[in-house]
């Protein structure tokens, strides 16, 4: 089998794999090397589904020992195989890269033989691009659960970013669906490249030219929507990774389905579930919410209609109106239509004086969302309904600023209810689980 056609079947079979969408890192192009490494060197091309271009983005190979039935290349199916040699993957990279066609690598792999085994040919890969083709630009690498710390060590040293793939929510749901799995396998490469990390960093500070080891960090990806594992309980798990592992980023793969089997969905889950879940990531890590504000076991789902943040906002209604010209920071965060870089421009322009709503709107404030939960000199917005069941249905529709104060037409009819989040239960799915529980 030539190149091309490893390359079309490879290729494809990493399309289930989040690449991450910015690198994280940034290495000034080297005398002698070629490539160079931006912090936003990664997000200027993308896909149709919002996914970025600009790294070849492919598995070493397909095949694999496991049996993981959420996975196109268990090996109880029957997809296409085919398997690069370092050699082979290293040149098709230095290829497409003097093309102009990519700016870095993101490398994964289905398991042949042994974790160790595919770790080492995914390293000789790495190595030839670094050390013979002189490649100083990005490069993303699956770790392989299972493989020995050394592999481990010796990959972070020459690449940007790691990952170690978590897969399921739950300790449950992948012994379930991956009997071949165990979460100390997965955690245990965590814990190793944290560890590793923080050693790095201790090193750098005393001698500068110390080897930086995975200088963009760690991230991980979990499959949502396979199981019935909650969004309580898919958030309490990532606040966890980035608290005790210092994870770079968590993303959320909606489940998509890629074979028959009565344990799994036969429909692929909402991607609204997948967005809601990476807002909520973000206000976990940006905007200072603990899980437990946004969801609790007694509602353990975000609402399909609302994002988190308007959603803690009217649960908490209470707590405001909030006055932009005094408030502190932490409180801006908590109004919806504020966002870190608006909260900045608050703090910094009303030094020079109060702010009125005209002036948050020219800084770009989220007016239509902000106005039901500030104050500007102790004034609320003229003419809005400060009803909560009309500030809600303005939410959910988004309605723009410039209709408040217009006369509303009056309808015969109720606004028809919104339809609550429908879990599917599809093939029995949740009863077998329950029953296996």
């Amino acid at each position: 089998m030539d190149v091309t056609n490893k390359l079309e079947i490879l290729a494809d079979a990493a399309k289930y794999d989040n690449a991450c969408t910015s690198c994280g890192s940034h290495r000034d192009n080297i005398e002698g090397m070629i490539g160079k490494t931006r912090g936003g060197c990664l997000v200027h091309t993308y896909t149709s589904d919002g996914r970025s271009l600009s790294l070849l983005k492919v598995l070493m190979n397909n095949y694999c020992i496991y049996d993981c039935q959420y996975c196109v290349n268990r090996n109880s199916n029957d997809p296409p195989r085919a398997a690069f040699t370092p050699q082979e993957l290293a040149d098709l990279t230095i290829s497409f890269y003097t093309r102009n066609y990519i700016e870095g690598l993101f490398l994964s792999s289905g398991v042949i033989d042994n974790p160790d085994y595919t770790m080492e040919l995914m390293y000789k890969t790495i190595k030839i691009l670094r050390c013979e083709y002189r490649f100083n630009g990005y490069v993303h690498v699956k770790a392989i659960p299972g493989a020995s710390n050394d592999l481990i060590t010796k990959m972070g040293l020459i690449v940007d970013r790691m990952s170690v793939n978590i897969e399921m929510p739950s300790e449950t749901s992948l012994k379930l669906l991956a009997p071949n799995k165990e979460k100390t396998a997965i955690l245990k490469p965590m814990r190793h490249i944290h560890d590793s990390i923080r050693q790095s960093k201790k090193e750098l500070t005393l001698y500068k030219h110390a080897p930086n080891y995975i200088p963009a960090g760690q991230a991980t990806q979990m499959i949502i929507g396979a199981t019935p594992d909650t969004d309580y309980q898919i958030m309490r798990l990532s606040e966890g990774l980035y608290n005790k592992f210092w994870m770079r980023r968590v993303y959320y793969t909606a489940y998509m389905p890629v074979g028959v089997n009565k344990m799994l969905p036969t429909a692929k889950a909402p991607l609204m579930r997948e967005h809601r879940l990476y807002q909520c990531d973000w206000m976990i890590r940006w905007y200072g919410y603990k899980v437990d504000e946004l969801l609790s076991e007694e509602n353990p789902f975000l609402d399909p209609h609302l994002d988190p943040k308007c959603n803690w906002a009217m649960k908490n209604f209470g707590n405001f109106p909030i006055e932009v010209n005094t408030a502190p920071k932490e409180l801006l965060l908590r109004v919806p239509g504020i966002g870190p870089g608006g909260a900045d421009k608050i703090i910094e322009a009303r030094r020079l004086g109060f702010l009125s709503f005209e002036a948050l709107k020219k800084m770009r404030i989220v007016l239509k969302r902000a106005i039901y939960f500030i104050t500007c000199n102790g004034r609320a917005y003229e003419n809005v309904n400060m009803a909560e069941n009309n500030i809600y249905r303005n939410l959910v529709s988004g309605t723009a600023l410039t209709h408040f104060n217009k006369p509303q037409q009056l309808s015969l009819f109720d606004a028809s209810p919104l339809e609550p989040l429908q879990i599917p239960t599809t093939d029995g799915l949740y009863k077998n689980l329950t029953e296996v529980v």
